[in-house]
């Protein structure tokens, strides 16, 4: 599949390239240093749309397709790969809103969602259940009938976001054990009885928070409801699908912006009178660096073409796109940071932040081996492996 930009997609590419260049990146390593979760800046990134990048024109988003969106994160990314994680995610919960709320809850919260006026946080991950999220136990119980309210009891681990946002999309249970039993909700943030845990101190993603949210009878409108009862599974996969092609692309972004200072230094430094860049060996591993990257990045967009498309297999290549972009990524900020040697691994240089930033991608939004397992599924399903070749 040929994916030459277009004029529109390098506009978008080049606004968001001096967006990152602007904005992010000079503030990036103080941000991660004293943990700031740049909210001014994200309103700023509101104000180009890339809060709302692919939720519906109708309600305030560009509506955007997949493909345009991860051509704007990865150049997020390289100028702050945690911010723009976040906005990731901001993006999903916005989108969410946008296709399965219901018409005032819609009008509510999505115009000022898309502008970054308002940030969301995604709330399916518990203390008991991470990669087994059909197992969740958090419950909501309706009351007074479809036109009362839910009442929501338990609690959410790792939530992107939490304590600092504004209202949150929540998988509770409603019904049995098992994925059918989950529905998906949203929660004004502040809504009585919602208490917020301390802030996660975290290897990397410093630019955000991460917390604990736990619910106490919390109660909301019935017409809350995302979709129908014991349609959250599905949604939130749904959800997971853009997810993983989101912060793939993250990856693919952080890894460009660790070779190109890889690049760069190899030119500048010089070991046994001569510069870095006359060694073979580096020479080589630039090189390896540079082709596994671009493969990659056709990876990732291959898998949000088959989003925008509708493939039947969409999830799949989502999977493949996800596990082998964030192996990637992490791999080549590991080896620039190598060819920085001890310099790479001080904070002066930004390769060892890059580093920690890209390492929890090959854990969330489905664990790698998850997404193996996601992968070999759909080939032990299909005996000619012919829908995704």
């Amino acid at each position: 599949m040929d994916f030459e930009l277009s004029e529109d997609q390098r506009a978008f590419q080049q606004t968001a390239r001096d967006f990152a260049a602007g904005e992010l990146a000079p503030h990036a390593a103080k941000w991660d240093a004293e943990g700031i979760f740049p909210t001014d800046v994200i309103a700023k990134a509101g104000e180009l749309g890339f809060c709302g990048l692919y939720t519906p024109e109708e309600v305030g988003g560009l509506g955007l397709s997949r493909l345009d969106a991860t051509i704007v994160f990865e150049e997020l990314a390289r100028g702050c790969t945690s911010t723009t994680a976040y906005l990731t995610i901001h993006n999903m919960v916005s989108w969410m809103i946008a296709n399965w709320a219901t018409p005032a809850v819609r009008e509510g919260w999505c115009g000022k969602l898309a502008s970054g006026q308002k940030l969301g946080s995604y709330c399916l991950t518990e203390p008991g259940s991470g990669s087994d999220a059909a197992s969740l136990k958090t419950t909501a119980q309706l009351v007074n009938g479809e036109h009362g309210e839910y009442v929501i009891n338990g609690s959410k681990a790792f939530i992107s976001g939490a304590g600092a946002t504004d209202v949150l999309v929540l998988m509770a249970r409603t019904g049995a054990g098992g994925a059918h039993g989950v529905s998906a909700f949203v929660v004004p943030a502040d809504t009585p009885g919602i208490s917020y845990g301390r802030k996660e101190e975290k290897m990397g993603w410093n630019s955000q928070p991460t917390r604990t949210i736990s619910f106490d009878d919390v109660r909301i409108p019935a017409d809350h409801l995302l979709g129908q009862e014991g349609e959250g599974f599905r949604l939130a996969m749904r959800g997971l699908d853009g997810g993983r092609i989101n912060i793939a692309t993250c990856s693919v972004g952080t890894a460009q912006a660790a070779l190109d200072a890889a690049h760069a230094y190899m030119g500048q430094r010089r070991q046994f009178n001569r510069p870095l860049s006359d060694f073979q060996a580096l020479q080589f591993k630039l090189a390896d660096m540079q082709t596994e990257l671009v493969a990659a990045r056709q990876m990732v967009r291959l898998a949000a073409s088959k989003l925008d498309a509708k493939d039947p297999n969409a999830t799949t290549y989502c999977a493949m796109a996800k596990r082998f972009a964030t192996d990637i990524g992490f791999q080549i900020c590991n080896e620039a940071l190598q060819i920085h040697g001890g310099y790479g691994y001080i904070r002066e240089y930004p390769l060892e932040r890059h580093f920690r930033d890209v390492r929890v991608h090959q854990i969330l939004e489905g664990t790698n081996e998850i997404m193996r397992v996601i992968i070999a599924r759909q080939l032990l399903s299909n005996a000619s492996n012919e829908d995704i070749r």
